[in-house]
């Protein structure tokens, strides 16, 4: 067992394009894990809305996903 975590930087509409659809990642786990299912509201969470640090780290990393 374990938790899977990932920051990533996306706007409104599309995570709520994303809500309800069936998500895979495999087995990040370990053999056998097979990490999957739907996407739910509930198991997001905003860590920031300061578009002003979100420009800043978008920029910085050079890609929307950070981690994960």
């Amino acid at each position: 067992m374990g938790d899977l975590e990932g920051l990533f930087v996306a706007d409104e509409e599309s995570v709520a394009q994303a809500i309800g659809h069936k998500v895979y990642f495999g087995e990040v786990l370990g053999k056998h894990s097979e990490i999957y299912g739907t996407l739910e509201r509930d198991s997001l969470s905003i860590v920031s809305d300061d578009q002003e640090k979100i420009n800043w780290l978008v920029l910085t990393m050079g890609v929307r996903t950070i981690s994960g």
